[in-house]
């Protein structure tokens, strides 16, 4: 579906703003790999560039790959920005610099949509998912692209009913850049986790597009070059779980029909383990990861934070049964919470050495508006408004104490021989049980090149070059002497980024938080 244009024609410039360093972006990965220079192509943006008017010329632009250029600028009647918190000061340089043309900017998305008061320089605020804003945005720049006196406020009502969305324009990215592909099912997550604004933003009833949808997206996508993984974005992968049991035979389908072109990943609940019979239709669907937000091993802390469901299996036991279907679990992890004590460090190490799970995601508790944790902490008066400050929230242990706690827990669990031992693990229990499909589009010439140059570049870079080689040859070779260079290139890519991230975060180099806005690089000030 798309707008109607009111028999007008506009050049609309979508940028995506720049990420900072992050642990969930990889930017470390990048140069072992084949021209890969972002993260995920930006669903949102791409989705509003697909539902402009048919006669409207749009032109995308990711600055993670490219910065928009003054040609750029030139050729447009108006920009439309959209991102998440942390990109707030690049989203702001990003209409600086358009106004420097005289061009109207709107901004949409998760950001603008919590905190419109954080953008008081954009032309047009797009507040909502996808909808009747959208339309009237739409309406009001057909008739006008002169910037108003005044800030304009559009906020959804009404939404657009997801089976009624576009395709996103992959066709506009420069897809073969991306490390991931990305794809959304639904929007919205049943659950009231304290620290989460989902329920907030999206609503608790998720929402859904049609499996055929999703048949028709990843086709497009391979089409338009996304190679080796796609990203489930939604909220909660099983949400509705009759939903997930609906999709799960289209993709194993899609996957015979394609030779397992590639590999899949999502988001969801750690009672996913109750569900053995979504698990193996993920397994023949060629899932092989799930981000679980596990959060904390401590059920006191998990009662308190309204995520009792991660209690309906035993942790530990549900990330085995995970991993029995061929699924590598990778956790989300949060220190600072009420409840932790100064043993919350070491516990949490044991528990990574009792899971074996290789990739956590370990953040400072960072409070989000509309979420239930704001409303608390606000109430309470522990809400710290400080950019330069590590998180937002006044802990109740000493804020350098969980901060130090933060940099020791990164430094010891992303230690290269001790991250090299749980994928060993990983490998011998979990990606062992996975599918091992082998068609010929999976070893076509062009794989078969890329993985040439992926190891060339990880043996050069990090087996002669590099400061961990010897914990590096130890896995490898085993690896290599196997025939297994598959399990030694996925590995090593994603290690080699946790090894040196870690390394900056435990020097104080990197944000203790990937919702934190504290600035690590240079400062972009708004107007």
């Amino acid at each position: 579906m798309r707008a109607e244009s009111g028999q007008t024609s506009r050049r609309i410039l979508c940028v995506f703003p720049r990420y900072t360093k992050s642990f969930g972006t990889f930017q470390n990965s990048y140069p072992l790999m084949d021209g890969v220079a972002a993260f995920m192509p930006p669903q949102g943006l791409l989705v509003i560039a697909a539902y402009l008017p048919e006669d409207w010329s749009v032109r995308f632009i990711d600055e993670n790959i490219r910065a928009a250029t003054p040609e750029d600028f030139g050729w447009a009647d108006a920009v439309f920005v959209s991102g998440m918190h942390i990109q707030r000061q690049q989203m702001n340089d990003i209409c600086k610099r358009a106004h420097t043309y005289d061009l109207p900017v709107a901004i949409g998305g998760p950001s603008v949509s919590a905190c419109p008061d954080h953008y008081p320089s954009f032309d047009y605020l797009h507040v909502g998912e996808l909808g009747d804003a959208t339309d009237q945005l739409i309406a009001k720049l057909a008739h006008d692209v002169t910037r108003p006196k005044r800030q304009i406020i559009f906020t959804t009502e009404d939404r657009l009913d997801m089976t009624l969305f576009p395709v996103p324009a992959y066709e506009l990215a420069e897809c073969s850049k991306y490390l991931l592909g990305s794809i959304q099912y639904s929007s919205g997550c049943p659950y009231q986790c304290e620290f989460c604004d989902i329920p907030g933003l999206y609503g608790r009833n998720p929402r859904l597009k049609t499996p055929e949808q999703i048949i028709v997206e990843l086709d497009r996508m391979v089409e338009c070059g996304i190679r080796g993984s796609v990203y489930f974005v939604d909220d909660n992968f099983i949400g509705n779980r009759k939903a997930a049991l609906d999709l799960l035979p289209h993709l194993v389908g899609w996957q015979k029909r394609t030779g397992f072109a590639l590999q899949l990943a999502c988001e969801a609940t750690l009672n996913i383990a109750k569900r053995p019979e979504i698990l193996s239709l993920m397994r023949e669907a060629y899932f092989t990861t799930i981000f679980c937000g596990i959060e904390t091993p401590d059920p006191v802390a998990l009662k308190a934070m309204q995520k009792d469901h991660n209690m309906m299996v035993p942790i530990l036991e549900g990330v085995r049964t995970i991993s029995s279907y061929g699924i590598e679990v990778v956790s989300g992890i949060i220190l600072g919470l009420d409840t932790d004590t100064p043993e919350t460090g070491e516990f949490l190490m044991q528990f990574i050495a009792q899971s074996q799970i290789p990739l956590l995601t370990i953040n400072l508790l960072q409070a989000l508006p509309k979420t239930p944790l704001w409303d608390r902490l606000e109430s309470e008066g522990r809400l710290i408004h400080d950019d330069g400050r590590e998180s937002n929230v006044d802990f109740l242990l000493p804020h350098d104490q969980v901060v130090a706690m933060w940099k020791d827990c990164m430094a010891r669990a992303y230690e290269p021989e001790a991250l090299l031992a749980r994928y060993e693990y990983q490998i011998r229990n979990a990606y062992a049980t996975r599918l091992h499909p082998d068609t010929p589009q999976r070893s076509s010439k062009a794989n078969i090149k890329r993985g040439l140059i992926m190891l060339r570049n990880i043996i050069w870079q990090i087996g002669i070059r590099g400061d961990y080689k010897l914990a590096f040859w130890k896995f490898a070779v085993p690896r290599i002497l196997r025939g297994d260079i598959e399990n030694l290139l996925g590995v090593m890519v994603v290690a080699h980024h946790l090894i040196i991230y870690a390394r900056e975060a435990s020097r104080g180099q990197a944000n203790a938080s990937n919702y934190s806005i504290r600035l690590r690089e240079a400062s972009v000030p708004a107007e």
